[in-house]
């Protein structure tokens, strides 16, 4: 592993974020992390890491091989709306199974690994703003006070302050989903599987965390707009069980129980052009966010992480272009991959037929088919 010497502070103290910390960090760099927040928290979701996200946590030194509070995954059911009938198994991935974290839990693990290897974190320290002067990028905090360095990692999210600066000020568009989410109690010991329920213009995902202490639950639905300010508001249970109210089954049962939800507008953002400027390099949903039908969100910001660590060490500043060059067509095929699925998990009538019987005959011929994502391996 190349080290170096270098003072780099990172914007943002989510998972990408905290992850590119601690990367820099165990290669020699001394880093700060900037985060808007009074305190770092997330709330209460699941997310899952397969097995290319794994490899990186590992790397990281973040987790063992059974890392705590996580559930490993025995695959994935794909269930009929209506009846909740089984259409196929899909067992884990070749690659290796994938774990459900809740994202608190993960968060808590990374920060813990963070502040072991000396990073320093900032926190009520907004970013309005993105300049540059001959020795790097200058920052002009939300106070006014201004902050210069030679690098910047922008790991500030989808709606990315950075990526102005960077690429250049694109309008996101509304993808015409959204997502609910909530968590309910769960049943410990039960088979620890995701499962995909799909109906027409509708699908609901759940698994279990916490060993199977609680339920997560992402039922995403086809909208025709969203005026609502923001991209979250606070959902209403009753409305969520008549917008899913032909969904029968185990999962039907799954939604009566929801007792307090959350609704995120899914937005539609390309992948940017450029992903570095001045010393400041975007990351994660920075750089490219997705739609979450291939789960891949965190996996994703997770590979980036290592890689503009690795490149950074190895190359110093031209690292930057580096990263850009390994990350950014792995990071829009995979961007693709999920937007495919919108449609695929949303099928109607004749379509959705057809697909359901291709998928009982043929399904586990189909399994391969993203190993390309789940066995790819960044450290090595």
């Amino acid at each position: 592993m190349a080290t170096m010497d270098a003072d780099i502070q990172v914007i943002g103290a989510g998972i990408g974020g905290v992850a590119a910390a601690i990367a820099l960090a165990q290669r020699g760099a001394r880093v700060r992390i900037l985060e808007q927040a009074e305190a770092v928290t997330e709330v209460g979701a699941g997310l899952q890491i397969s097995a290319n996200g794994m490899v990186v946590l590992r790397a990281l030194g973040v987790v063992d091989p059974e890392p705590a509070g996580a559930t490993r995954s025995q695959g994935t059911e794909i269930r009929d709306f209506a009846s909740g009938r089984l259409v196929m198994h899909m067992p884990a991935p070749q690659a290796g199974p994938t774990w459900y974290f809740h994202r608190a839990d993960l968060l808590g693990l990374l920060l813990e690994r963070a502040r072991a290897l000396g990073v320093e974190i900032e926190l009520g320290q907004a970013v309005a703003g993105y300049g540059a002067d001959g020795a790097g990028c200058v920052l002009t905090m939300a106070d006014g006070t201004q902050r210069r360095q030679a690098v910047v990692v922008a790991a500030d999210g989808g709606r990315s302050v950075a990526r102005a600066w960077v690429d250049g000020a694109g309008q996101a568009q509304f993808s015409h989903q959204v997502a609910w989410r909530a968590l309910v109690p769960g049943q410990p010991g039960a088979l620890s599987r995701a499962v995909l329920t799909m109906g027409p213009g509708q699908h609901v995902v759940t698994y279990p965390l916490r060993g199977g202490a609680l339920t997560n639950i992402v039922a995403v639905e086809e909208r025709g707009d969203w005026t609502a300010e923001g991209w979250r508001q606070q959902g209403d249970p009753a409305e969520l069980r008549t917008r899913f109210g032909a969904f029968g089954g185990a999962v039907g049962d799954v939604l009566r129980r929801v007792e307090t939800a959350h609704i995120w507008a899914l937005y539609l953002r390309p992948v940017a052009r450029s992903w570095s400027r001045d010393g400041v390099v975007l990351l994660g949903d920075a750089a490219h966010p997705t739609l979450p039908f291939m789960a891949q969100g965190a996996c994703l910001a997770l590979e980036d992480a290592w890689v503009l660590a690795d490149r950074l060490a190895a190359q110093g500043m031209g690292g930057l272009q580096s990263y850009e060059a390994i990350r950014r067509p792995r990071a829009a095929a995979v961007v693709n991959a999920a937007a495919g699925n919108a449609r695929k998990f949303h099928l109607r009538g004749a379509a959705r037929w057809a697909a359901q019987t291709a998928l009982r005959l043929g399904g586990a011929r189909l399994a391969p088919r993203y190993d390309w994502i789940y066995g790819h391996d960044v450290t090595a």
